[in-house]
């Protein structure tokens, strides 16, 4: 390990670890700096001990439209604000830096920023890793992505990518941490291995809790990279507090990560109903509240309801679910009537313990089988730059969702007996690398 001068014991590490740390007094949220809610961006701004280390260097900002300070002035605009420090290229993940693409495998091009002259790089285009030549431009590559708190959210798989390249080409890689909206609870199955793709780097369950530099720290030794990584702590974040349960309400603005995350009960759900991405079922895309309804022409919103209640009702608490009706601009049934439900996770009867949205929706996709057993569930179409399998394998990391929505005799028990073993073992895991207790 690699310690900076002005600590003279460094932190817990985790057992066997390839990373390399750099660690400053300053970068770890002392409990006198008071209450309030502060990001790894608003602490790297307020403290210049912890831009010392930055100075002289050449800086790549990875970042998108939710990289925004408390003021709201985005993370690109306010470091180049920053006499000392010397931004010399962005990079944009997918969607882009400005947030400009849609929906998914719509690719966004390289250019130069108009407002600083620097060249942003796109992490997702010809290429969705930084390449050697885009890594000529900087010494340090500084991470600021808001995450959603799902494996398949794919800012985590550029982490890991950025990562792996860092390693490979030696750079150092700072993360400046940002709340996990989801929180803390774990929920699905864990990736298997060989289904890795772009919305699935490592063998995370599809709903971690875990911030993206905690990730981090795991990925290093999950992959035995060797990186100079450092993580900006937030201070202040609490997970379990009521009622954000991990994102600062009523503190913090809420800027979309992505086009059609635009709220926190979409985050809340996300790990459930991101799984509709590889059916036939409206996930909301082309209306006001994606992802967090679902619902296609030819379903009954209110069997389709009493199905589920009646099949697993412990899977569908901790929130309300409201048969409704609606009609998509674009996407899947567009200018149709579909029929579903929308998931409520927005007053009091909301249960952050209880709510489990990957079950949830995987008792939906059940309950439709049963209710009308020839329906076309599954859409076959490349998801994700992936060709040869169906895109809800891919999206759930293996094949183990699907056969037992479609197995006529496989019981919420059965997918409960393998999902819980998966979420034991990744809390156990997961563990030595939480920076927030």
């Amino acid at each position: 390990m690699r310690v900076s001068e002005g600590r003279s014991e460094p932190p817990a590490r985790p057992p066997h670890s390839n990373a390399v740390v750099i660690i400053a007094e300053s970068t770890r949220a002392r409990s006198d700096e008071g209450t309030t809610m502060h990001f790894g961006i608003d602490r790297l701004l307020q403290d210049a001990r912890l831009r010392r280390a930055l100075a002289g260097r050449r800086i790549g900002l990875v970042a998108h439209p939710a990289s925004v300070t408390a003021d709201l002035t985005h993370t690109l605009d306010a470091l180049r604000a920053l006499p000392e420090l010397q931004v010399t290229a962005a990079f944009g993940p997918q969607h882009g830096l400005r947030g400009d693409k849609q929906d998914n495998m719509i690719e966004s091009p390289d250019f130069i920023d108009p407002i600083h002259g620097i060249p942003v790089f796109s992490l997702y285009g010809e290429v969705r890793r930084p390449t050697e030549a885009m890594l000529a431009h900087c010494d340090l590559l500084l991470i600021d992505l808001q995450d959603l708190g799902c494996r398949i959210y794919t800012f985590v798989t550029t982490l890991c990518y950025v990562l792996e390249e860092a390693a490979r080409l030696g750079r150092s890689v700072w993360v400046l941490d940002r709340p996990n909206p989801a929180g803390r609870p774990v929920e699905g199955l864990r990736l298997v291995d060989g289904w890795q793709s772009f919305v699935g780097a490592g063998p995370l369950p599809m709903r971690h809790g875990m911030t993206l530099g905690e990730i981090g720290r795991w990925y290093l030794d999950a992959a035995k990279l060797d990186v100079a990584y450092h993580v900006v702590e937030m201070q202040g974040w609490k997970p379990e507090a009521a009622p954000g349960y991990g994102w600062p309400l009523g503190e913090r603005s809420w800027i979309n990560p992505s086009p059609n995350a635009a709220n926190l009960s979409m985050a809340r759900a996300y790990a459930g109903t991101v799984l509709l991405e590889g059916t036939t079922l409206s996930e909301g895309r082309g209306t006001t509240r994606p992802l967090e309804l679902f619902g296609a022409p030819e379903i009954d919103p209110r069997a389709l309801l009493a199905h589920m209640q009646a099949a697993a009702p412990e899977w569908v608490a901790g929130c309300r679910l409201r048969p409704c009706h609606f009609e998509p601009t674009f996407h899947k049934h567009a200018g149709q009537l579909c029929h579903g439900l929308q998931i409520h996770v927005d007053d009091p009867h909301y249960d952050h313990a209880a709510f489990r949205p990957w079950r949830l929706v995987a008792l939906a996709l059940k309950s439709v089988r049963a209710l009308q057993p020839e329906y076309p569930l599954w859409r076959d179409f490349p998801y994700e730059y992936v060709h040869d399998r169906l895109a809800i394998d891919v999206i759930n990391g293996g094949p183990a969702l699907r056969a037992w929505v479609d197995d006529d005799h496989a019981t919420p028990a059965d997918l409960d007996a393998l999902a819980s073993a998966d979420e034991r073992a990744w809390k156990r895991e997961r563990s030595p690398y939480l920076l927030y207790r």
